[in-house]
């Protein structure tokens, strides 16, 4: 299976700064040394043009030269610097590759990723450029060379947090459905409407969750018929964490992984992830529930393996 990451790209946060930034040098360790099946490849940085797809060029060009408006930089939380752009484009380059990878194999990654804050013109929540929206843009038009019917995607958001800046790039864009199952009272505290948006009281645990994930996927298939999903699968539902105020168990956190792949798989659709959020009281406990993640999906990239061999 093929991931992509940008490790090598740390931004200089401050001492004490809130964002768990080694989690993805340490889930990449933990990748390389425990999943022999994964294929770690460096992530190219997004162009102009590409990021461009879901962002305004003034925003673009503020967050590449540093002239940003600082106010805006207050909401993403990250300090600018060199690193903290490049990053942001890597992160981008990053699920751009995955689809394109998805759609060959069935099922691909971006380490990190998920930069769902993000706002056609502004960042926002740890996000700067919304990467499933601008990869979603490029894959569509990127098929659309190639294909008579245009390419539907699905986003499956289930971050804890609201999809706000995906919300709004797709308000007006019947060929992506935008689906977030989150917190109801937790940030972004004005939340956008998605196409279907599922808020979770807080506390809620294993079987609440599963059930209204269960019903918003049958809705999902009801109303929308996705020839690529892109997954958030963010570690931020788990009751150890800082900022996610529900309270899935590791098991829980296991069988909405399972839930997603499964309908996927169930129905031949490629599909990309990234991880999105997570904020663990221990920055292990937040690591574990992603590789948790990459086991479950290694498991479902062996069937699509399977299913490419026999057709070859």
């Amino acid at each position: 299976m093929q991931v992509f990451y940008a490790t090598q790209f740390v931004l200089p946060l401050p001492a004490g700064h809130r964002f768990p930034m080694a989690k993805y040098q340490l889930l990449r360790d933990r990748l390389a040394a425990e999943q022999p099946g994964v294929r770690l490849l460096q992530a190219e940085a997004a162009s102009d043009g590409e990021l461009a797809l879901a962002h305004t060029p003034a925003y673009i060009q503020g967050i590449s030269d540093g002239s940003v408006d600082p106010a805006i930089l207050r909401e993403i939380g990250f300090p600018w610097s060199q690193a903290m752009a490049d990053r942001a484009r890597r992160s981008v380059g990053a699920t751009i590759t995955a689809c394109r990878a998805a759609l060959a194999e069935g099922i691909a990654a971006n380490i990190a990723g998920g930069t769902h804050h993000a706002y056609a013109h502004k960042g926002g929540g740890f996000c700067v450029f919304n990467d499933a929206a601008v990869a979603a843009r490029l894959l569509q038009a990127e098929w659309a060379r190639r294909h008579a019917r245009p390419l539907q995607v699905a986003v499956i958001d289930l971050d804890v947090h609201q999809g706000n800046g995906t919300a709004s790039i797709f308000a007006s864009d019947p060929s992506v459905f935008t689906l977030s199952l989150h917190g109801q009272k937790n940030f972004p505290f004005r939340k956008e409407a998605s196409d279907l948006d599922v808020g979770l009281p807080d506390g809620c645990g294993d079987a609440d969750y599963l059930h209204a994930l269960e019903h918003a996927l049958d809705e999902l298939e009801g109303r929308f018929a996705p020839g690529l999903v892109i997954y958030l699968a963010g570690s931020d539902p788990h009751e150890g964490d800082r900022l996610g105020r529900l309270k899935l168990t590791w098991d829980g956190l296991e069988a909405r992984d399972r839930r997603v792949f499964n309908w996927a798989w169930q129905r031949r659709i490629p599909l990309a992830f990234a991880m999105a959020g997570g904020y663990g009281r221990r920055i292990e406990d937040t690591v574990q529930a992603q590789v948790n993640t990459f086991g479950v999906a290694m498991e479902y990239h062996r069937r699509h393996a399977a299913v490419l061999a026999a057709s070859a």
